[in-house]
């Protein structure tokens, strides 16, 4: 058992002396100097030990971590990318709102001069049209 727990603390600072330093049963086993059914059958408290120590190790490896900052970068890059493409479409939004109101105003306004101008050819429908009787 003191084989196991060395074992253990070994793979978790991260020096091995026996294995390929990961944290998995099989290279448990190969520090330990076991073979690995030892653990899976006979040693399981301290497999879950293992396990759950692994999980809770708060330093990642290197390479994932650095893939993690990697990846927040991107991520970061892309969400400030995004959020100018809104504000560039807000922008755009407004602009084409106050382009519509103003072309309700004059669509209001020839409809008013329409009215208007109809009226007036209405009081004036009484004269008549000298260009058809000519023919």
């Amino acid at each position: 058992m003191r084989a196991i727990t060395d074992a253990m603390v070994r793979l978790l600072i991260g020096a091995p002396l026996h294995s390929d330093g990961k944290l998995t049963i099989v290279s448990l086993a190969a520090e330990a100097g076991l073979r690995r059914n030892k653990l899976t059958h006979k040693h399981t408290g301290l497999k879950d030990l293992f396990y759950a120590l692994a999980k809770a190790r708060e330093p990642q490896p290197e390479a994932a971590s650095a893939a993690a900052r990697s990846r927040a970068a991107k991520q970061q890059q892309d969400l400030a990318r995004v959020r100018a493409e809104r504000d560039d479409l807000r922008t755009q939004l407004q602009l084409m709102a106050r382009i519509v109101q103003v072309l309700e105003v004059e669509n209001h306004q020839l409809k008013e001069t329409r009215s208007q101008l109809e009226a007036q050819l209405a009081s004036h429908a009484s004269v008549a049209d000298l260009n058809r009787h000519r023919h």
